[in-house]
């Protein structure tokens, strides 16, 4: 059995969530928290959450988490079996981490956590967020998946970095970035919400951000 270990708020946990539910991987929950990660250096090294634990040992890092689970796991595969098909996925997932997530994530203490962020990260956000959406366009199929007919892994940490995207772009700017800058998008996240398994873990993250915000505790995200 695998635990999957970190807190609910965290997108790139529920990329991992969603993708063991899609799969049918069986798992467990185990709440931990950033600043507890003097307690689980073991299974994560720099601390960083999420991480798994399996009977083999701990895992680090959601990508390296993602291929092992679709190499053990493989009655339903989240990549595409032709090599190069797979990686555009990849290169997809890559994009959207280092370029959009890595970027919008400046803005979260403000955007949910009750801190807030300088005029200048905004505008160095700003530009930056616009740049890397507009070239998210043209990798995004919307197809009606992200990357085309099939739903992917891709598509699990889609929803919820790109959920974020507008959600914080929303509340620091008054803007839809996504509508500005990613056409389709919205109706992608829309018609991805339908999905059981999507609204499980939007409906659990609902609730691990009120009881996190509910701690009052300075984070950044």
């Amino acid at each position: 059995m695998i635990t999957l270990c970190g807190f609910g708020v965290s997108n790139y946990y529920n990329k991992l969530k969603l993708c063991m539910l899609e799969k049918g991987v069986p798992f467990t929950e185990k709440l931990a928290y950033p600043w507890e990660r003097a307690s689980f250096s073991h299974a994560s090294p720099l601390g960083r959450i999420p991480f798994v634990e399996t009977a083999k040992g701990g895992l680090s890092e959601t990508q390296a988490i993602l291929e092992y689970l679709e190499d053990e796991f493989r009655d339903k595969p989240l990549f595409p079996a032709a090599p190069f098909a797979r990686a555009k996925c990849r290169e997809l997932l890559q994009h959207l981490e280092l370029n959009v997530e890595w970027v919008v994530r400046r803005l979260y203490r403000e955007a949910f956590f009750g801190g807030a962020v300088s005029a200048e990260t905004k505008s160095d956000v700003r530009a930056k967020l616009a740049a890397g959406l507009e070239a998210l366009a043209r990798l995004a199929g919307f197809s009606p998946h992200i990357c085309g007919a099939d739903f992917t892994a891709a598509d699990c940490a889609a929803i919820f970095h790109l959920d974020y995207v507008r959600q914080a772009s929303l509340k620091i700017y008054g803007e839809d970035f996504l509508a500005a800058h990613l056409p389709g998008a919205s109706a992608y996240l829309a018609d991805m919400a339908k999905r059981p398994h999507v609204q499980t873990t939007m409906a659990d993250r609902a609730a691990a951000l009120a009881a996190f915000q509910a701690l009052k505790i300075d984070y950044a995200g």
